[in-house]
């Protein structure tokens, strides 16, 4: 996959000099930085939304509680994802990093999303925070949530959405988003029943892990 490259040079008036990393900090405080910056190809990440989602059981390193989410991403299977963060519910519209994804890691380098065992329950990507998709605003380690109107196994908008109003949303998806209504469907029986099992499938992935937890 291609990946943008970007050449970011400032000057100020006050300041030392130093070396800055964009990926992790978007505020520089020098004469005059220059900084090479590698950003994951968020071409390769789904818009998906988060059908059911289950406590694990175990916790992350920074003792947060891990849940496992099944998530629709457009394809005719829902996907486990197992995440810390707290702002996640049912119904959540959010950014999924899949595996063979790329992502920038916690020194700017970037990593390939892989499936890993994540308290007990094997995870399939990850969902992604505003850092990740080289947004500006939003907190490192809460997860990206959307307006409705972006469609399920899109890809994520290039910039954060306004949120001017209730599901206000930025300008190069505005234009694309489809009039209220025209579009909107009844979920038929089939896809009822495909939604109940995924619930049942995650509920006994968390109800095992945390069966395994115990025995060790």
């Amino acid at each position: 996959a291609a990946l943008d490259s970007h050449h970011v040079t400032t000057n100020t008036t006050r300041g030392v000099l130093k070396r800055s990393r964009f990926s992790q900090q978007h505020t520089f405080n020098t004469i005059h930085t220059e900084t090479f910056t590698t950003m994951a190809d968020i071409s390769q990440y789904k818009v998906g939304v988060v059908v059911s989602l289950e406590g694990c059981g175990g916790k992350s390193k920074s003792g947060k509680a891990l849940k496992a989410c099944a998530v629709n991403i457009g394809e005719e299977d829902t996907i486990t994802v197992v995440t810390s963060a707290s702002n996640i519910r049912e119904q959540s519209r959010v950014v999924v990093a899949p595996v063979d994804s790329t992502f920038l890691n916690d020194e700017g380098e970037l990593g390939t999303v892989k499936k890993a065992t994540v308290g007990g329950v094997q995870s399939e990507g990850m969902l992604c925070d505003s850092r990740m998709l080289g947004w500006i605003g939003g907190g490192v380690g809460v997860a990206v949530n959307l307006p409705d109107t972006y469609e399920i196994g899109s890809t994520p908008p290039s910039s954060k959405p306004r949120r001017g109003g209730e599901g206000a949303q930025s300008e190069d998806a505005a234009a694309a988003a489809p009039a209220p209504g025209l579009f909107e469907k009844k979920l038929t029986k089939e896809e009822k029943k495909k939604i109940a099992e995924e619930r049942r499938k995650a509920r006994k992935a968390a109800k095992e892990a945390k069966a395994k937890e115990a025995a060790e």
